[in-house]
């Protein structure tokens, strides 16, 4: 087995193009072209990309708070790290070095740890590790790991856990589980166009999110929320509430379809709080979570 490849990519990587280019292994013929079919899983060891070092910028900060409920402040929101990694995972996966094509692979679960917040203006340096996959009960997932550092300093941290469904290891352990939290009298009516109006916050223009052509194209009834959006949107609802240092841990159920109402639900915990988002009308989880104190 090879070893692990460390590779250094622009900070636009995870534009239109790359995402064109994520899509072509899953093309018949073309996915089977050199230079465009993927490498084996069995030889894959692991790969590893940073980009140069990028300022936080207060205008793109508060189309991202807009977007996802969070307040303007003069730190980001807990989740934006993840919009300077995002660029990085997608070069990850459409390098045929990946053993899985993008498309049809499912972010599963996330989990971010804030060691402190982050200034806007502050330099930035962002790297994303991913290693070999793992077995789960649906198929392999890929951790793809965050790390996020100022001045030498790590402020930020993420695992982002991609599902490849295919023949499962029934042995293989559960994913992660969460207290309850029912939901409350909080429900949020989403828009029709809310992932186009991520996905030009995010650079997310995965076409699941977008229009319901594209998104009947991959097979569902129509476009859906980003994840990321309804993580977001839930540590904003939380947010007066969080410390400084906190983890915040997330599984995706069920997609949230556009447009749509989703409920909330929040309940304190010892070190933290549980929560969740899910179809008012059916109780159907759309997403369960916690947060911990750090």
């Amino acid at each position: 087995m090879a070893a692990p490849q460390t590779r250094e990519v622009s900070g636009d990587a995870g534009g239109l193009a790359t995402l064109l280019k994520a899509a072509l292994p899953s093309l018949p013929v073309v996915g089977q072209l050199p230079g465009i079919k993927k490498a084996s899983g069995a030889d894959f060891a692991g790969l590893s990309f940073s980009r140069p070092p990028v300022t936080v910028e207060r205008g793109h900060v508060e189309r991202y708070a807009a977007v996802c409920g969070f307040p303007v402040k003069d730190t980001v929101p807990l989740p934006y790290p993840h919009m300077l990694a995002f660029p990085l995972h997608m070069a990850l996966m459409s390098d045929p070095a990946f053993p899985a094509p993008a498309i049809g692979t499912v972010h599963l679960e996330n989990s971010i740890t804030q060691h402190r917040p982050v200034r806007i203006g502050e330099s930035l340096a962002v790297t994303v590790a991913v290693d070999p996959a793992r077995p789960h009960a649906k198929g392999t997932v890929f951790d793809f790991r965050t790390t996020v550092t100022a001045d030498d300093e790590t402020v930020w941290e993420e695992t982002s856990a991609y599902l490849r469904r295919g023949k499962g290891d029934e042995s293989a352990p559960a994913g992660a589980t969460f207290p309850d939290a029912p939901a409350g009298g909080t429900v949020w009516s989403l828009p029709g166009d809310l992932g186009r109006t991520y996905a030009a916050v995010s650079g997310d223009h995965n076409p699941i999110h977008l229009y319901p052509l594209t998104a009947k194209a991959l097979g569902f009834p129509r476009q859906i929320a980003h994840g990321m959006w309804t993580l977001a949107r839930c540590t904003a609802a939380l947010e007066n509430r969080l410390g400084d240092a906190v983890r915040v841990d997330v599984a995706f159920k069920k997609p949230v379809l556009l447009p749509g109402k989703v409920a909330f639900g929040s309940r304190p915990l010892d070190d933290g709080y549980a929560f969740s988002l899910s179809n008012p009308r059916t109780g159907a989880p759309h997403l369960a979570g916690r947060t911990t104190d750090l």
